[in-house]
């Protein structure tokens, strides 16, 4: 593994034993995770829909004596698939600790132009999927008396945003469901929070950064790493449940 650190990165250990699952974890965001959640001691399950090249030239970068990192991919438009995809992290590195469901469907179409079918794809990638991920995952979390879930929302589940109806909603969907599960398992030890980037430096970004920078009131897009060290902060913080946390630039003040 490369001794230069991203941005912000922490050299504590407070993951050290525990097992992390990122979803969407081969680029941007979620590889910013992940190698934030690895240096912090975890052995980090790096989920991805169907490249792998990527996810496992991470999983390589990241696995070394002391913690293991490797690539699970899964069709999450499959209601089967979550469940299945936590029974394999679990045989192959142990309990899930910490569940990050960071993928997402991001397609970018006028409300005209979305049909049911459409629709309802989005919402079973974005939303039920991490139901179903969190669904499988908790009850280990809750017997082991540890558990860490982070859905990574966006600003448009607040402001709508420019995407679509689908994922503004699927995302906006998040908050409801981190209300609900956070409510229902504190005393286990679990927390469950949402973290809602806005105009992020990745390949999802929808448009222009110079454009979409005069948008912001900080003047630019965010990077990943910037993402990634509020994850971890919040991952870290065992008092800290039932909240979305926004990160966007000042665009949304809250």
């Amino acid at each position: 593994m490369s001794t230069d650190r991203p941005f912000g990165l922490s050299t504590d250990r407070s993951f050290e034993g525990r097992v992390a699952l990122v979803t969407g974890g081969s680029g941007g965001i979620g590889a910013a995770i992940c190698r934030h959640l690895a240096l912090a001691g975890a052995s980090v399950a790096i989920g991805y829909a169907s490249n792998a090249e990527p996810a496992e030239a991470l999983a390589a970068e990241l696995t070394d004596g002391a913690r293991s990192a490797q690539a699970f991919g899964a069709d999450l438009a499959d209601p089967s698939a979550p469940a299945e995809l936590i029974a394999g992290i679990e045989r192959a590195l142990g309990g899930v600790d910490v569940l990050v469901a960071n993928h997402g469907r991001a397609h970018q179409a006028a409300y005209e132009d979305i049909d049911a079918e459409a629709f309802d794809r989005t919402l079973a990638i974005n939303l039920r999927a991490p139901f179903l991920l969190a669904q499988a995952a908790l009850p280990g979390m809750r017997e082991r008396g540890f558990g860490r879930v982070l859905f990574i929302s966006s600003a448009a589940a607040f402001r709508g945003g420019v995407i679509g109806p689908d994922y503004a909603a699927s995302k906006a969907g998040l908050h409801g469901l981190t209300h609900f599960l956070a409510s229902r398992t504190a005393k286990d030890g679990v927390t469950v929070n949402a973290l809602a980037p806005g105009f992020i430096q990745t390949a999802m970004l929808p448009g222009d950064p110079a454009a979409l920078a005069e948008s912001v009131p900080v003047g630019r897009v965010g990077e990943p790493e910037e993402v990634a060290d509020l994850a971890l902060a919040i991952l870290r913080n065992a008092y800290l449940t039932n909240h979305v946390l926004s990160l966007d630039g000042g665009m949304h003040p809250r």
